[in-house]
């Protein structure tokens, strides 16, 4: 039999990874008691840990349930903004202090991920611990922890860009410049590279969503 795990903080960690790892999708409806059931845990760390998620701006109220937010045009923009300065610094700051094992990693998770620029939700996973790895490289523990906000929020996103057609290849391609700026201890190249690959990110995502407005027509 397993003993219930207590406590706000382990119930919010569990339904942050779930939403973070897409079991729940923006739009979802999160029930308390399900909640609970699911992740044996009593319904008051699980009621104090939706507030919690609410005030975050993670979850939103439709009527009476909490469901799963989603972010409107305006909203992602803001996003990829605040995302590209701090990326790039994490870049900047990777290429000044990264140690040689730190680089040797990055630069086998670029080659391990060219196996899978054909699979756009395994790339999605890849793509995010290549991000941070990058971001832990830059050794400073308050702009990972902003980064870690970054991509909270970037979960309430339904779809990856790296489902473009041919968005993966590019993107393999472009991490690999960011680990060639970092290992040549380039800071402005390695700033500019990561700053780019988000910019593109970006409008691939616009394009996507462009292409939904226009198919409902």
């Amino acid at each position: 039999m397993n003993t219930p795990k207590t406590g706000t903080t382990d119930a919010y960690s569990m339904i942050l990874d779930a939403i973070d790892g897409g079991t729940y999708r923006p739009g979802d409806r999160l029930v308390e008691s399900e909640l609970a059931e699911r992740f044996n845990v009593s319904r008051t760390p699980i009621r104090e840990a939706l507030q919690r998620l609410e005030t975050q701006s993670l979850l939103a109220r439709e009527g009476r349930s909490l469901i799963v937010a989603s972010l409107d045009h305006n909203q992602t923009a803001e996003l990829y903004v605040v995302r590209g300065e701090l990326e790039g610094l994490a870049a900047r700051l990777a290429a000044r202090h990264a140690t040689a094992e730190e680089v040797r990693v990055l630069r086998e998770m670029v080659e391990a991920d060219d196996a899978l620029v054909d699979n756009p939700t395994a790339l999605s996973r890849s793509n995010r611990r290549f991000h941070k790895q990058v971001h832990l490289a830059s050794h400073n523990r308050y702009l990972v922890q902003q980064l870690d906000l970054v991509y909270r929020s970037m979960a309430l996103m339904a779809t990856t860009s790296l489902a473009a057609e041919g968005r993966g290849e590019i993107a393999q391609a472009e991490h690999a410049r960011i680990v060639e700026r970092i290992e040549a201890r380039d800071e402005e190249g390695a700033d500019a590279a990561l700053r780019a690959h988000i910019s593109v990110a970006f409008v691939t995502r616009l394009k996507q969503e462009a292409a939904k407005v226009e198919g409902a027509e």
